[in-house]
């Protein structure tokens, strides 16, 4: 795409001295990259030079400032007049690749002559249209220059062939170190406040990593419009709806995607499992488990972590949760401080029976939005109860506001503490359920747990200044089986001198 040009013939090494301060070259502009200076110069001595030499620049620095529709209409009025510039068809190519009007660029690029430009249109162009033939073909003509090496790396890099854009970047790295870190910066901001036409590809790829790089701020007002412009911004969408638990948006998102790298089989599989555990659809967990599978046991990514991972979701949701231990257990160091990992790490460990490692998990999570989740709370509460500590599972309770997730907290409280014991704290999470629903079932239940309560303060495991908490909890419900049971704890208390 660059065009020959003339530099600048410095006959000896002292400056002429002038009065006046002379106008910029072209030549000046496009040394700085100031192609909107170059630009408006040329503009401004069109009438005065050579109309033809005008055009191909005009075209040239609206390329570049990513005004590819200008350019564009440049060189089709310039073929229209048969100018016959030999890089005309190729700078014509590149400006419809821009554009994405793949079909229109091979055609035009067809008929330029044979340059290296020339094949890396067509390499890319191989790839955008899915013809692997063609791909493999003109992979085997590129050189071992820069352009083609970073024309190469870009196309690994489109294909997540990660590694390989790496290592090619790497060398180029060590044989042109042309910036360093503080150079870097300030190019990237340069390039940040430039304003450019809205179909400017580098500026809309700024724009995408700026949001990328600030976690997602700003993602509905740039991600949308990139959803076909740039591959990774319709993954990164989908993403932010996930983290913002706008399940139903990102399944809309990426339902018709059809995956064709591990990153897109994971996500795509992470939001079928998401939306399958939402609506109760069987279909969508199915779906989720296979790509799962199909990531986790692969050659290329079975020893990674993402496909660890994969393999421990996918026995997450055949609930085998020893399984899914063995995966966490192997990459954990890595993510120990890792909200999500945690959670999940300790509900396998909930759901495997080792209660103190799945409490030791619960409570290192900090985001908020978990720790107000019912999952998180009623399995922190099963485990704190399980751990022979009742009474912070009720402190979890009565933070709680009235609900039916309030409600389910109470049966699982009432429930597990009279399965181990804990009868105390199964009495009061009985009665509260009474109050609320005044069954049969609740009035048992609390009144084993009272009886439970009596026997360990009997023997002593239990206060005995709690014995008339226990007959007031009795007496709340309005039953002929209360008096006597009563009567029983006040002589028992009468006895052992308790003030009633």
């Amino acid at each position: 795409m660059i065009l020959s040009r003339a530099k600048p013939v410095v006959t000896d090494g002292t400056k002429k001295s002038t009065s006046r301060k002379e106008i910029p070259k072209l030549e000046d502009f496009l040394e700085k990259r100031d192609y909107t200076g170059a630009l408006t110069l040329l503009e401004y001595n069109r009438n005065d030079q050579n109309s033809i030499n005008t055009d191909l620049w005009i075209g040239y620095c609206a390329f570049h400032l990513g005004d590819y529709k200008r350019a564009t209409k440049v060189y089709e009025n310039m073929r229209k007049k048969g100018n016959t510039s030999v890089d005309l068809a190729t700078n014509l190519a590149c400006c419809y690749f821009y554009l994405g009007m793949y079909p229109e660029a091979l055609n035009v690029v067809e008929e330029s002559p044979d340059s290296r430009l020339k094949i890396r249109i067509l390499f890319h162009l191989s790839h955008k249209m899915g013809d692997e033939k063609k791909l493999m073909e003109y992979h085997q003509m590129l050189e071992d220059v820069i352009e083609d090496q970073l024309c190469l790396a870009s196309i690994h890099y489109l294909r997540a062939h990660y590694q390989e854009a790496i290592d090619i970047y790497k060398k180029i790295l060590l044989e042109n170190r042309l910036y360093n870190g503080s150079a870097a910066q300030a190019e990237m901001k340069q390039l940040m406040e430039q304003t450019s036409s809205s179909f400017s590809f580098g500026h809309d790829l700024i724009r995408h990593n700026i949001v990328v790089f600030r976690g997602g701020e700003g993602a509905l007002q740039v991600l949308p419009s990139l959803v076909d412009v740039i591959p990774e911004a319709r993954l990164n969408l989908v993403i932010y709806y996930l983290k913002q638990n706008e399940v139903r948006e990102a399944f809309e998102l990426i339902k018709d995607l059809e995956p064709a790298v591990p990153q897109e089989y994971i996500l795509k599989g992470v939001v079928n499992a998401a939306i399958g555990q939402e609506t109760g659809s069987r279909e969508n967990i199915k779906t989720a488990q296979q790509y799962f599978q199909l990531v986790g046991s692969s050659v290329s990514e079975c020893d990674t972590i993402p496909g660890r991972q994969c393999m421990a979701s996918c026995f997450f949701l055949f609930r085998q949760f020893e399984e899914v231990l063995v995966y966490l257990h192997s990459i954990k160091s890595y993510y120990f401080n890792e909200d999500v990992f945690n959670f999940n790490y300790g509900q396998a460990k909930t759901a495997a029976g080792y209660f103190k490692e799945a409490e030791d998990a619960f409570l290192m999570i900090r985001n908020e939005r978990y720790k107000n989740d019912y999952v998180y709370i009623s399995l922190l509460s099963y485990c704190y109860i399980m751990n022979k500590k009742a009474q912070l599972a009720w402190e979890l309770y009565l933070k709680m506001e009235t609900s039916n997730e309030s409600f389910n907290l109470l049966l699982l409280i009432a429930n597990t503490c009279y399965k181990v014991g804990e009868f105390w704290h199964a009495a009061k999470a009985f009665d509260m359920l009474e109050r609320m629903d005044p069954s049969p079932e609740h009035w048992e239940g609390k009144r084993g747990a009272c009886c439970g309560t009596f026997q360990y303060i009997v023997a002593g495991k239990q206060p005995k200044e709690l014995l008339p908490d226990v007959i007031q909890l009795l007496r709340n419900t309005n039953n002929s089986q209360v008096e006597q049971i009563s009567r029983v704890m006040r002589k028992w208390g009468k006895d052992n001198r308790i003030n009633f």
